[in-house]
């Protein structure tokens, strides 16, 4: 634990001088600097572009951390209240499954992060999924879905579990002729969506436009990025501090949403044994593909555990372990001895970290100033 930081005021002082007479390019402070200094407060209460510079592997294009920027709705599905308020009790009504007991909130529960706590999600008749179910708040800053990035929009992401068998197993003509029979949906989705008979583009457009409604507020994080430095207890601010620099988070977890939103191979294959899954590559076919997953957004990371899209790191202890190992998963050479062809690689971005286990419990007490006070719609 962080306690009791020193402020070595001569150097801090001449330091603090010598980066304010600098141009605005140079005024970075630099990672010997800091080492020098007992106290990072120094460097981190102020404006988040005077921060010490974070630290990324050659060829990484990271954005600065910060608050997300206003949701941006399509030109095509615009918002409305009305349209939002038809999404969420589509959401929330088991209409859309075939046997009438499943809604898309069976898996996305508001009270579990919009997660359902589960390794893998259960479908109909209890049939188990392949992957864990990813939360959807935040989703409205996404440019593709689910954990292969198999659908570009989510109007597309929320019809799909309606059809899948192994989620709500609906077929849509039945679906569609369900919700027509029903005078209370023909009158919201004419008066609302402006159809005379309620389609499947209609029922699509009005959940995402709920889906895009779900977004996190003001996290603690936010609130000390904007200058309430009070917000973020001595352990935590290391826990930023690492997770910048030596722990090469921001390697992947960038930007407003702490994340790439790009795939990468972590090594959780299973290549040529149960539960082999390889991800992107099931949808591009691109053998650079093999084994790569996206990168899910860190923000209300706290609050939708199980991690992975295996679903088999209960708590980010187990995570922070694994990566500070270089999340280590060879390929049995049984798998290798009579396998011909390409091979799933794990990403370059992964190697040991050398954390020790007070910085391990500093990032994970980082990772829990980034959920809001509330989730719920």
């Amino acid at each position: 634990m962080v306690k009791g930081l020193l402020i070595v005021f001569a150097l801090v002082s001449a330091l603090i001088w010598v980066s304010e007479s600098l141009p605005s390019k140079e005024r970075k402070i630099s990672l010997d600097m800091i080492s020098e200094v007992d106290s990072l407060r120094i460097w981190y209460e102020r404006t988040p572009s005077q921060w010490p510079s974070f630290q990324v592997d050659s060829g990484v294009k990271a954005e600065p951390l910060g608050p997300p920027p206003p949701v941006k709705y399509p030109s095509h599905n615009p918002y409305s209240k009305q349209k939002e308020e038809l999404g969420k009790q589509l959401f929330f009504d088991p209409i859309l499954s075939n046997a009438g007991d499943i809604a898309c909130a069976s898996c996305h529960n508001p009270e579990t992060g919009w997660t359902d706590t589960l390794q893998v999600s259960k479908g109909h008749q209890g049939r188990l999924g392949r992957r864990n179910s990813m939360t959807i708040l935040n989703a409205a800053y996404h440019k593709n879905f689910f954990w292969d990035g198999r659908v570009a929009t989510l109007e597309d992401q929320a019809l799909m579990p309606i059809q899948d068998s192994m989620e709500m197993n609906g077929d849509m003509v039945g679906i569609l002729k369900r919700l027509n029979a029903s005078s209370d949906y023909r009158k919201a989705f004419r008066e609302i969506m402006g159809v005379k008979h309620i389609t499947e583009k209609a029922v699509g457009q009005a959940i995402a436009t709920f889906e895009r409604s779900l977004t996190s507020s003001s996290s603690r994080f936010d609130q000390f990025w904007a200058g309430a430095y009070e917000q973020l207890n001595d352990q935590e601010l290391l826990g930023l501090h690492l997770f910048r620099t030596k722990a090469k988070c921001m390697n992947c977890h960038h930007g407003p949403l702490f994340t790439d939103f790009a795939f990468h191979n972590d090594g959780f294959t299973f290549f040529g044994r149960r539960g082999e899954d390889l991800g992107r590559f099931n949808v591009t076919e691109d053998t650079a593909h093999l084994g790569a997953f996206k990168t899910p957004g860190l923000r209300e990371v706290a609050r939708t555990a199980p991690y992975m899209h295996t679903g088999t790191m209960p708590d980010l202890n187990e995570v922070l372990d694994m990566y500070n190992r270089g999340m280590p998963q060879p390929i049995p050479r049984s798998v290798l001895k009579n396998h011909e062809g390409p091979l799933p690689k794990s990403s370059h971005l992964l190697s040991p970290l050398l954390l020790t286990e007070d910085e391990k419990q500093a990032v994970i007490a980082f990772l829990g100033t980034l959920s809001s006070e509330s989730t719920k719609p």
